[in-house]
């Protein structure tokens, strides 16, 4: 009997419960926010929240809704705890990160509360694996209150604009610099490494343009050292969601399609390079 499908032993008080047939789903998302070895979770009705900051200049959210589970039950309100991505990845992987045509790796995660480990049942191909992994204080974390409301210009691009960008742009360059605008140049990606300046246009009505809501002109840099995380995250998506508000905080929504054809989304936040001055722009 597949993990998913065993009910769980009568009187477990779990507060956290869930189940996927295929656990390479969870892990490949997981990857794509893998930049620093801890991350916090969130468990709501609603689905899973696993976030990781570093100096609280970047943020990684990987978003999995409740739906793509075969189950999924949380029994409070919320559940949050912290715990080792690192070790975490490398339960999910432990049967390998490639499974042969036909298998895949059946994933239980079972979590009892505060103080408590997180449980990992993983089976493939009869074997069950069972993997306990400590769970830590939460920390507190940055909220970079970036709601819809604040945006003040965003653009839809198909991810391979993006990733062509990332190949061609000069990245011996620390900072990233972002145009967005109602006029031309639209929205424009600028290095300034070894090599010298590097600019790359895209027009509001690119075949790569799915949407395109800019309200005034925005010029900001972001460090190179801080957007490479999303990276991972960019060759997994198919589309990407760029926002920016008022203050030049940068949004990165990555919309990811798993291969039983499911979405979820992966989002980047991070600070602009404060020792920018208006002058240098």
């Amino acid at each position: 009997m597949p993990l998913s499908a065993q009910p769980p032993a009568s009187g477990e008080p779990y507060v956290l419960a869930a189940s996927l047939d295929n656990a390479r789903h969870l892990s490949s998302l997981l990857r794509a926010v893998h930049f620093q070895d801890h991350a916090t979770c969130f468990a709501t009705a609603n689905g899973l929240r696993v976030t990781v900051e570093d100096a609280k200049c970047i943020q990684a959210n990987a978003f999995i809704q409740a739906e793509i589970f075969q189950e999924f039950a949380v029994q409070e309100e919320s559940v949050t705890f912290r715990i080792n991505l690192s070790v975490l990845l490398d339960c999910l992987t432990i049967f390998g990160t490639s499974s042969l045509p036909g298998t895949s790796t059946a994933l239980r995660m079972c979590y009892r509360g505060y103080g408590y480990p997180l449980m990992l049942f993983l089976e493939e191909g009869g074997v069950v694996t069972v993997c306990k992994i400590n769970t830590q204080e939460p920390d507190e974390l940055l909220d970079f209150d970036f709601c819809s409301t604040k945006v003040v210009n965003k653009i839809i691009l198909q991810s391979e604009g993006l990733r062509e960008a990332f190949a061609e742009l000069d990245m011996t360059s620390e900072v990233l610099q972002i145009t967005m605008s109602p006029d031309k140049p639209y929205f424009r990606l600028s290095t300034f490494g070894n090599a010298g300046s590097a600019h790359l246009d895209y027009p509001k009505d690119s075949d790569l343009m799915e949407a395109f809501h800019c309200n005034q002109t925005q010029t900001n840099r972001y460090k190179i050292s801080l957007l490479k995380p999303s990276t991972k995250a960019l060759a997994l998506s198919c589309k990407v969601s760029i926002r920016t508000d008022a203050q030049g905080f940068l949004s990165l929504q990555y919309m990811i399609r798993n291969e039983d054809g499911q979405i979820c989304f992966v989002e980047y936040y991070c600070c602009p390079d404060e020792d920018i001055t208006e002058a240098e722009l």
